[in-house]
Formats: C-alpha cells, sequence, structure tokens
C-alpha cells in the first residue's frame, strides 16, 4: 500500500522545526537542496519570495524547539497578533523582493544554458547526419535556426548574456557562438528574414570543412608550416563541398566561402576585396574572427571581450565593412559580455549582460566580499544613473579575492534573453 502524500501548508504557517520540500527545479530556489530543515525565519522569508502560496512539508521529519503556534493559547496568556495586524517589516520586505528577483534571474540563466545545450546537441547530430545522408543533415540546420528565429521574435529586444562555465566540445561552442551573435548582428542591421536564415545557416555550419581535416591541422597554429597552412585553408573548400552536398542556398554557400576573406583583400582563400562579399558574408567574418580571439584553441592566447572588440578596432579596421564593424560595436558596447570591469566607485565586476538600447549601462556580476556568488544579484547600471563603469581589466590585474569571486570564464559563450524595458533617458550610443 502506498504511503500517503505529504501535506500542503500555506507559506505563511511556515515555523523554524518544518521540514520542507519545494517542489521546484534546483535552479529556480537559492538553497543547496530543495529538501531541507527550516533552520531560521531568514529561510522562510526566502521561501516567501519565491512566490509559492503553498508547500510540502515532512512533518515525520520536522523539530520544533518550541509549542507550534497553532496550539491553543495558555489561559491568562496575551493573544499574538494576528498578521493583518502586525506592522509591515521593510527589511522583511527586502528580502522577499531580493529572493524573488534571484529566483527569476536563476531561472532565466538556466533557460539560456538549456537552450545553448540543446544548440549544441543540434550541431552534433547535424555532423553525425551529414556522414550518411547530407540532404537530411542540411534539413536539420535549417530547422535549428528557424527554432532560434523564432525564439528571438518572442523575446522582442533581446539582450545578449554571458553563459556560466558551459561545459562541452569546442567546435560545437563556436558554432553556436558565431551563429547566436550573427544573427542577432543580422537583426540589428535589418537583414530580411531570408538573408537572415542563410546567415544563421552559414554561421552554424561555417567550419563544418574542418571535419575533413587531419586532427593536427584542424585548428590554426601560429607554427604551421606553410604546407600545414595550405592544408587548414582548405577546410573552406571542404565547407563548400559539403554545403552543397546539404543543399544550402547560394546565399548561405557564399557566406561560408568567405567566412576568412577580408575587405582589404588580406584574407583567403580567394583574397577577395570588399565589395565581393556579400552583406551575410561581412557578418560572418567579423563574428567569426572576434570569437576566434575570445576563444582560440590555445586559451593562453585568449582576449578578453573588450580586448577582443578594442584590437578589431584599433588594429584590424581595414579588414571589416566599416557598417558592420560599427553596428557589432553598438550591439556590443564598449565592454561587451565577459569583460572585467572596476566601476565609479572602487568596485570589480564581470559584465553579464548588455542591452543594444545601452551598451553603456550593462548588467554587471559586482565582487561584495560579504555575498557567495550564488546568491549575488546582478546590477542594472541602467537603474543607477550615478554609477558607471571607469575601465577594464585584465584578469591578472583583479585582487585575488576579486579575481576568486568573479571567476573569469575559461570560454566565453553566449545566448540571449528578453531585453529589460529602458525606463528612462535615451538609447545610448558606443563611443
Amino acid at each position: 500500500m502506498s504511503e500517503p502524500p505529504l501535506p500542503l501548508i500555506p507559506v505563511s504557517e511556515l515555523r523554524v522545526g518544518h521540514f520542507v520540500l519545494l517542489d521546484l527545479g534546483w535552479m529556480a530556489h537559492p538553497f543547496p537542496r530543495n529538501h531541507f530543515r527550516i533552520t531560521s525565519p531568514r529561510q522562510i522569508d526566502t521561501i516567501r519570495g519565491l512566490g509559492l502560496s503553498r508547500v510540502r512539508i515532512d512533518p515525520a521529519r520536522s523539530e520544533f524547539d518550541e509549542a507550534p503556534a497553532n496550539e491553543p493559547t495558555p489561559p491568562g496568556a496575551p493573544a499574538a497578533a494576528s498578521p493583518s495586524d502586525a506592522a509591515p517589516d521593510p527589511a522583511a520586505e527586502a528580502a522577499q523582493a531580493r529572493a524573488r528577483a534571484l529566483a527569476e534571474q536563476r531561472r532565466t540563466l538556466a533557460l539560456c544554458e538549456r537552450q545553448y545545450a540543446e544548440g549544441t546537441r543540434r550541431y552534433r547530430a547535424v555532423l553525425d547526419a551529414l556522414a550518411h545522408d547530407p540532404l537530411a543533415a542540411g534539413e536539420q540546420a535549417r530547422a535549428s535556426i528557424d527554432a532560434i528565429l523564432a525564439e528571438m521574435d518572442t523575446q522582442g529586444e533581446s539582450a545578449i548574456r554571458l553563459l556560466g562555465d558551459v561545459q562541452g566540445e569546442r567546435g560545437a561552442q563556436h558554432a553556436m557562438n558565431v551563429m547566436v551573435l550573427s544573427l542577432l548582428l543580422g537583426r540589428a542591421m535589418g537583414l530580411a528574414p531570408p538573408a537572415l536564415q542563410s546567415l544563421g545557416v552559414a554561421a552554424f555550419l561555417h567550419d563544418v570543412g574542418k571535419t575533413r581535416l587531419p586532427d593536427i591541422v584542424r585548428f590554426k597554429d601560429e607554427a604551421f608550416t606553410p604546407a600545414q597552412l595550405k592544408a587548414y585553408q582548405e577546410h573552406v573548400a571542404h565547407g563548400v563541398a559539403l554545403g552543397r552536398s546539404m543543399g544550402l542556398d547560394a546565399t548561405a554557400l557564399l557566406a561560408i566561402a568567405q567566412h576568412h576573406e577580408a575587405a582589404d583583400g588580406s584574407g583567403f582563400p580567394r583574397g577577395c576585396a570588399g565589395s565581393e562579399m556579400g552583406a551575410v558574408s561581412h557578418i560572418l567574418a567579423l563574428v567569426n574572427r572576434y570569437d576566434g580571439l575570445c576563444n582560440p584553441p590555445n586559451p593562453v592566447r585568449a582576449l578578453t571581450p573588450h580586448e577582443a572588440l578594442a584590437h578589431l578596432f584599433a588594429t584590424q579596421k581595414a579588414r571589416f565593412d566599416p557598417p558592420t564593424l560599427s553596428a557589432f560595436i553598438r550591439m556590443l558596447g564598449v565592454y561587451p559580455p565577459g569583460s572585467i570591469v572596476q566601476l565609479s566607485d572602487g568596485r570589480y565586476a564581470q559584465v553579464h549582460a548588455v542591452n543594444a538600447a545601452r551598451p553603456l549601462k550593462p548588467r554587471v556580476l559586482v565582487h561584495d566580499p560579504r555575498v557567495p556568488r550564488s546568491e549575488a544579484l546582478l546590477l542594472d547600471l541602467q537603474a543607477t544613473p550615478d554609477l558607471s563603469i571607469q575601465r577594464s581589466l585584465r584578469a591578472d590585474q583583479l585582487p585575488r579575492a576579486a579575481l576568486d569571486s568573479l571567476e573569469p570564464r575559461p570560454r566565453y559563450c553566449y545566448f540571449f534573453e528578453r531585453a529589460l524595458r529602458v525606463t528612462q533617458g535615451a538609447p545610448e550610443a558606443a563611443s
């Protein structure tokens, strides 16, 4: 015979000592587990802040240090004040609001990470299908891009979000990063839906030709011999041939063929001029280079997102189409997600989300020694007009405590989420 279900009680009746079982996913609440004995009133305030009206308890594992509140009041004792008679507790209300914000922050990050992981899984599935059914692989790639575009459309205005320390294969993560940033840039530049789909497919599959290379030349290395460099560059031709076998359209095939070309003619394999490159090709070539600087095969050579963007603008500007580069900088902001910064009040922070409408006012994770990283709320600089970013830093310029707290990523992985509503002031332009 099955055991009876555990009782549900109103959250307002929770007491220190109740053993609770939260019917929530682990990313939807701030506790280490979703079942535990309540040991402090602060935990009750946090549970209230999750927006639950009732919570499941286990009476057998509940332990109270004093009589439950619903026992009869002894004769002569003063009656306890009802909740409606009690004066509002500003500290409790603030704790509840913070708990709700923290739960929502964790929920949206978890959703982004799940969608990103699903994208990398689809990428691997496309490569697996390519070996035995190229046309089916092409259909899978187009379906994946259509799903991403539909999600972007439901978001309205999207913000670029830095993900956590995502585990996985580098090639799939590079494909996802380039695809997400390319589609966001294409939307910002007003590409029509057919061009956006071609851009997304080309970005997703731009390096598919590397699957035909020997391992020794699959990733570019500064120590390549001329023969190895030539073999590496052949991945472009392999990619175009595979794209044709998958039934990709002409715009996507051209972008794959030109994803290493440059506007000044210094790219490969043809060294074509910028006027010979399509708009989709310009976007893909730029985003591919940016992610290559942030996430190179050798992590020792990685640049921070701020350094990568500054490097592109300061030393490689001629390689890229000027309107495309300007739009990319406006979209990412001066301090792209992942950048380590120092705020105008001296605190250290990491940029986690950028809204293109307010590029100088991103959301940042601030180093606060009093708050564990797992409980830290992102600070929206848009809502703090008296606070700004003073400068960008490398990880090795941080004090040890700030470095341990902010945990700069070994890889930078991006997805998108709904942008916060601009509530004051006009949109800012990136300088």
